[in-house]
């Protein structure tokens, strides 16, 4: 098995929908160790039967990444029972409800600055304050989307701090590739997930997405899932700093697909409905 071995933590799963649990499910199919963390009390009882169904009930930690004191201690913990780990998954990201409505330049300071904090600056953290416990072969994942590239529809503040992880991505690849620590981000399609459901319209952007897509379709947990689990494994052994697409090829495209009517009329080939 491709991840036979291997021992990690994953962060971020808030149900079996989040695409962290694709990646954890990916990865302990291939025969990987993971623990996993939960945010705080609330979480920790709904995460609790996925803790047990991955076989990590033992290894199920908290960590307020907004709290540099819990991810030294998800460090010690993960010292105690592991030694090393061989992978990270940062599938971390919020933002203010004010920052994903209403006008972009009316977005507040201090929601910013959240923002920022807990998608983007944890990533740092936790690479810096897990780095003394992993091996000399790890891998660091995180997960974007294409809104930190270009203008989506009421993704606002949080395009802004997508943006700002991938270029952490970038530069924790080449801080931490003399360390043999690769780093790397999987920007996923849209998908039904409770992060998803504070986005206004999501529901069309879903639509738009399979419509205009090369694969004419969204994508599912199983492949990220499996994508995320080659980027952990040594399959990838030669890839960092890289954002890695899983949107069924909707990044390349420039415009939306078109078709020609019978009357020799250009129209876009979906009707909106």
């Amino acid at each position: 098995m491709v991840m036979q071995g291997k021992k990690g933590v994953i962060l971020g799963i808030a149900n079996k929908k989040s695409i962290a649990y694709g990646i954890a499910e990916a990865c302990c199919k291939q025969g990987a160790e993971v623990a996993i963390t939960f945010l705080n009390e609330r979480f920790g009882e709904k995460l609790a039967p996925i803790a047990d169904e991955l076989g990590c009930s033992e290894k199920f930690y908290p960590c307020d990444v907004s709290n540099p004191e819990e991810i030294v201690a998800l460090r010690e913990s993960l010292k105690k029972d592991f030694g090393e780990i061989d992978f990270i998954v940062h599938s971390i990201a919020f933002a203010p409800k004010d920052g994903l409505t209403g006008r972009f330049v009316d977005i507040p300071k201090e929601s910013f600055a959240i923002a920022m904090d807990i998608s983007v600056y944890s990533l740092i953290e936790l690479a810096r304050e897990l780095k003394p416990i992993m091996s000399s072969t790890s891998s660091i994942l995180t997960l974007s989307y294409y809104g930190g590239v270009k203008y989506i529809p009421n993704y606002n503040l949080m395009g802004v701090a997508k943006a700002a992880l991938e270029m952490t991505t970038k530069y924790l690849a080449e801080d931490l590739g003399k360390d043999g620590i690769r780093v790397n981000a999987i920007s996923a399609g849209p998908m039904k997930t409770l992060a998803s459901a504070g986005i206004g319209e999501f529901g069309f952007m879903l639509k738009w997405n399979a419509a205009h897509s090369p694969l004419k379709q969204n994508i599912t947990l199983e492949q990220v899932g499996n994508s995320g689990m080659y980027l952990l494994s040594d399959l990838s052994s030669g890839v960092t700093g890289e954002i890695h697409y899983v949107d069924a090829g909707y990044n390349i495209m420039g415009m939306p697909s078109t078709v020609t009517d019978e009357n020799g009329k250009v129209k876009l080939a979906w009707n909106g409905e």
